[in-house]
């Protein structure tokens, strides 16, 4: 019988990779904090995470990987990303992963994700990953661009009657699809020494693959025409250009326009 997922419901916090930072030299691996509401949400680039307070889901898994080496540390945004499409699949929701860890339904984002890394000589020892991913919310603040929701997205696919979530039974749920992709990586490691087949499930699902979009190099802010075709051997996003020349870029380095 599966296990229940360990998770630590909070009523009000700071942030919960606070608290999952807090517990790396206590707590074991696999343990969850969540939170009705966050009063400094952190998302990626420095930015804030906001949302409706008890209508989405906001929380952070503590892993600690025996398995991992910190060069191939980005296998945790390919677990957790497939673990989030994955589960929005069973609700009736087709999504793709932007690049490198954000999940987007169409053009519009419906999940965020933020992964703090602690090394110990060269293993990952441990990683926190806070996630937010919108359920039930369906107004939100006019400046953000392209915001949406589990319940808007069904709305959208024609399902007009859908009652609200209990966030409770969703969240462990998803924890529990993504620590099925958790241990998928670390059978596959220990079977073959790589995630050949999680990068491959990871290249599937990634949004604007093969197709020509506009984008921002932003050491020069110059608009380019290209398209993603894959990730180089350190994780970068790999562009091709019209010309056929082809450029990788880090994080932050490359900024999509939508």
């Amino acid at each position: 019988m599966t296990q229940k997922p360990d998770i630590r419901w909070l009523k009000v916090t700071d942030s919960t990779n606070n608290r999952a930072l807090e517990g790396i030299p206590t707590e074991k691996d696999k343990t969850v904090w969540a939170a009705e509401f966050q009063t400094a949400g952190r998302g990626q680039r420095g930015n804030k995470w906001t949302s409706a307070e008890a209508q989405n889901l906001m929380f952070s898994i503590l892993l600690k990987p025996d398995f991992i080496l910190a060069k191939d540390q980005f296998i945790v945004s390919v677990i957790v990303t497939l673990g989030l499409e994955s589960y929005l699949k069973t609700k009736g929701v087709e999504t793709k992963i932007k690049w490198p860890n954000d999940i987007y339904a169409q053009d519009r984002k419906i999940c965020g994700i933020l992964i703090e890394h602690g090394i110990s000589g060269d293993m990952l020892s441990s990683s926190v990953c806070g996630i937010g991913l919108n359920i039930n919310q369906k107004e939100f603040p006019k400046d953000l661009p392209n915001p949406t929701s589990l319940i808007l997205e069904l709305e959208r696919n024609g399902k007009k009657d859908q009652p609200a979530f209990c966030l409770k039974d969703e969240l462990e749920e998803l924890v529990s699809e993504i620590y099925r992709f958790y241990d998928q990586a670390r059978e596959e490691y220990r079977q073959t020494g790589k995630y050949g087949t999680l990068y491959s499930l990871y290249l599937e699902k990634l949004y604007r693959k093969d197709e020509f979009h506009r984008y921002i190099e932003t050491a020069s802010n110059k608009e380019v025409e290209a398209r993603i075709i894959g990730l180089s051997d350190t994780a970068c996003i790999v562009l091709e250009y019209r010309d056929g020349s082809r450029k990788s870029f880090a994080f932050k380095e490359i900024s999509y326009i939508i």
